[in-house]
C-alpha cells in the first residue's frame, strides 16, 4: 500500500512538472498540450476512449492467459527431460531476443486486421518471458534435495507438486512481472499496425488528425492500463502461500 502511495505521489509530481513547464515554456499545443488540455481531450472523447481501453484491456488480459497457459506447458515438459531442457533452452533465448515487432505486419497478414492478429501479437511478445522463467525456476532447484525427496520414497508427482513446483513460483512470478507489461506492448504494436479499435488505434487516428492532446489521452490509458495489470500480479503474488517457500 505504501509503495502504491509513493508510485501515485510520484506521478501527481510529474504531472505539475508537466502542466506548469509546458505554460512556462510557452510550448505550442501541437507539439506538447499541457496536462490540463490532456484531461480535457480525454473527457470530451470519454466514450470513444473508455471503449478502446476495453478492447485493448481484453485483447491484453486473454493474449497473457494464452501465453500464460503455451508458456507454462513448454517449460514443463521441457524440465521432464534433460534433454529437451538443453535443447529448448537456447531456441527459446534467441527467439526471445528477435525484434518481434518485425513480424507484427506478418501477423496482419496472418490473422486479419480483427481481434486474431492483436490477441497474437500480445501472446507473442508475453510468451517468452513465461517459458524461459518457468524452466529456469524448475532447473534452479537444488539437486540435494530432490535426491533428498526421492529417498524418502516420494513418487515423481510428489517431488514435483511439495518441491519443485514451491520452489519455481517465485521465478514465474518474476516472468509474470515482465510478461504482463509486455502483453500490453504487444496488443498496441498490434494495433498500430492495423485495427478499428483499441487504443493503438485511437493514437495513430488521433495523430494523424494532429490531435495531440487526444493522442495523450490515450496514452496515459496505455500507461494506466500496464499499472493495473502489473498491481494484479504482484497482488496474487503476495497472497499465495509459496511466500513462506525457502529452498
Amino acid at each position: 500500500m505504501k509503495r502504491m502511495i509513493e508510485t501515485v505521489l510520484f506521478w501527481i509530481v510529474i504531472g505539475l512538472i508537466w502542466e506548469f513547464g509546458v505554460r512556462w515554456t510557452g510550448t505550442r499545443d501541437y507539439v506538447l498540450p499541457a496536462l490540463s488540455q490532456v484531461f480535457a481531450a480525454g473527457w470530451e472523447m470519454r466514450g470513444q476512449l473508455l471503449s478502446d481501453t476495453l478492447a485493448t484491456a481484453w485483447e491484453v488480459f486473454a493474449g497473457f492467459a494464452l501465453a500464460l497457459v503455451g508458456g507454462l506447458t513448454i517449460g514443463l515438459l521441457a524440465s521432464m527431460s534433460s534433454i529437451a531442457r538443453r535443447t529448448l533452452f537456447p531456441l527459446v533465448t534467441a527467439l526471445q531476443s528477435m525484434p518481434k515487432i518485425a513480424l507484427a505486419p506478418l501477423l496482419i497478414v496472418w490473422f486479419g486486421y480483427g481481434f486474431a492478429s492483436k490477441l497474437a501479437a500480445a501472446v507473442l511478445f508475453a510468451f517468452f518471458p513465461i517459458v524461459i522463467a518457468t524452466m529456469g525456476g524448475l532447473a534452479g532447484v537444488p539437486r540435494n534435495l530432490d535426491e533428498h525427496f526421492r529417498a524418502l520414497g516420494a513418487s515423481q508427482a510428489k517431488t514435483f507438486w511439495y518441491l519443485r513446483l514451491p520452489a519455481a513460483l517465485p521465478a514465474l512470478i518474476d516472468g509474470l512481472k515482465i510478461a504482463m507489461p509486455l502483453a500490453v506492448i504487444g496488443a498496441i504494436v498490434g494495433e498500430f499496425i492495423g485495427s478499428e479499435s483499441g487504443l493503438g488505434h485511437l493514437i495513430v487516428f488521433a495523430t494523424s488528425n494532429a490531435q495531440t492532446a487526444l493522442s495523450f489521452a490515450a496514452i496515459l490509458m496505455v500507461t494506466v492500463l500496464a499499472m493495473l495489470f502489473y498491481w494484479a500480479v504482484e497482488l496474487v503474488s503476495r497472497g499465495v502461500w509459496w511466500r513462506g517457500v525457502t529452498v
